[in-house]
């Protein structure tokens, strides 16, 4: 009977190191959560020195990854996977499976080259997981720990139609929000556009009408003369388009940093009505990341582990790092939650049921869901918000504009009529 090797938690929060004999993985899994113990790493005995025994060729193929070239789009990656897990479903082997999908890709592409290495190094007696995880540009730590608990468990298939149903919804999600600012970005260029032909075209031919004027000139179109002025002979339209960029670069060396990240992340969350569609979006995130996990049969200090790092968020990321902590030391998950207040009562409460009936990685789903619903309707609303402000506010400027330039003319036009 095979021996597996095996790293836990104990109840007190102990690190617990031993070896179990059982006939699968799965069946270790489940001896060691009959002990007690919150089982965070297994293997079994000897598998290396088993896969050692292929030859040169594996030895090589682990110790030298294939280079590869750029990155793999989450659309490819989401249709991979589903793929993969269409051919699994139908019993062919996964060597078979990854020489299949590393032809249908286009000649060139990273997607093809990666597949490709991945299926080498299967053939040279590496598993699925640890393949991929040479690879972690194209397959990140939360697939490869999913696919390597598809492989514990021997459900790879429903592992990958799960990881690649997590994958569709995630996209669905990021192009909703994406598609929805299509429109008020695509406004706000032309606007701008408009507003700097005006500036730098109209107004200086109108500031050589006034200085034949023997008049004081308002102190709106004075303002428009000596801002076009500005954007012309003194650089000013220089500091228009480069400001943004170098706010931009700013922002990038602030995230460089762990701390800055946080401030960054912290301050966008209480933003008005943004803010709200930020935080939800990383619950959601966290939500579907660990339910899927959990679900998939990963540990779960092992997948809040992951989540933690795939989180996309500093300040979840901290609060994601109490809850871990809080269940090594045996304490609730959802504690740490409600201290955080960073989640709504609703949310919290729903974790509470969660870990009460055991079913916490179908209430993660569920508030995912119900979240993903929430944030597009909060975009939705934004956009139908930001539609009437844009109008109104390139009508205010370019109203302005002619006010401006005609206020003079009026003066005159009542300075004569009164002569």
């Amino acid at each position: 009977m095979p021996t597996y090797q095996f790293e836990a938690m104990n109840a007190q929060g102990e690190e617990v190191k031993d070896e179990i004999e059982a006939l699968s993985s799965e069946e270790a899994l489940a001896k060691i959560r009959n002990l007690g113990y919150f089982p965070t790493k297994i293997k079994e005995k000897g598998a290396r020195r088993a896969r050692a025994k292929a030859g040169p060729r594996a030895t090589t193929a682990r110790k030298s990854p294939r280079r590869t070239r750029g990155r793999v789009s989450v659309k490819n990656l989401t249709q991979f996977t589903r793929q993969m897990s269409i051919l699994q479903d139908a019993g062919l082997p996964i060597l078979r499976s990854l020489r299949i999908l590393e032809q249908q890709q286009k000649k060139g592409t990273t997607l093809r080259a990666v597949a490709g290495a991945v299926a080498d190094d299967v053939e040279a007696g590496s598993t699925l997981s640890e393949a991929m995880a040479r690879y972690p540009r194209t397959f990140n730590t939360l697939y490869s720990s999913m696919i390597a608990a598809g492989e514990a468990g021997g459900v790879l298939d429903l592992i990958l139609s799960r990881l690649a149903e997590f994958m569709e919804k995630s996209q669905r999600l990021k192009s909703k929000v994406i598609s929805a600012m299509v429109y008020p970005v695509f406004v706000m260029t032309i606007s701008f556009g408009i507003v700097m032909g005006l500036m730098v075209y109209i107004v200086p031919k109108f500031k050589d009408v006034f200085s034949d004027m023997d008049t004081k000139l308002p102190a709106p179109t004075q303002f428009l003369l000596n801002t076009s002025e500005w954007l012309l002979k003194k650089y000013g339209i220089v500091y228009v388009i480069v400001t943004p960029i170098a706010l931009l670069i700013l922002l990038r060396i602030i995230r460089f940093f762990k701390k800055g990240r946080y401030v960054v992340d912290f301050i966008s969350m209480q933003l008005p009505v943004l803010g709200k569609i930020l935080s939800r979006t990383s619950v959601s995130r966290f939500s579907r990341t660990l339910g899927t996990l959990i679900s998939a049969g990963v540990p779960i200090l092992e997948a809040l582990n992951i989540t933690r790092d795939t989180a996309g968020n500093e300040v979840f990321r901290k609060v994601l790092g109490e809850v871990h902590d809080s269940i090594r030391k045996g304490e609730s998950f959802s504690e740490p939650l409600r201290k955080s207040k960073m989640c709504d009562a609703l949310v919290v409460n729903m974790f509470d049921v969660g870990e009460e009936t055991g079913d916490l990685d179908k209430m993660l789903v569920k508030i995912a869901d119900n979240y993903d619903e929430e944030i597009d309707n909060r975009v939705a609303a934004l956009v139908s918000m930001m539609e009437p402000a844009l109008v109104i506010m390139l009508g205010g400027i370019c109203g302005f504009i002619v006010v401006a330039l005609y206020m003079p003319m009026i003066e005159l036009i009542k300075k004569f009529g009164s002569g």
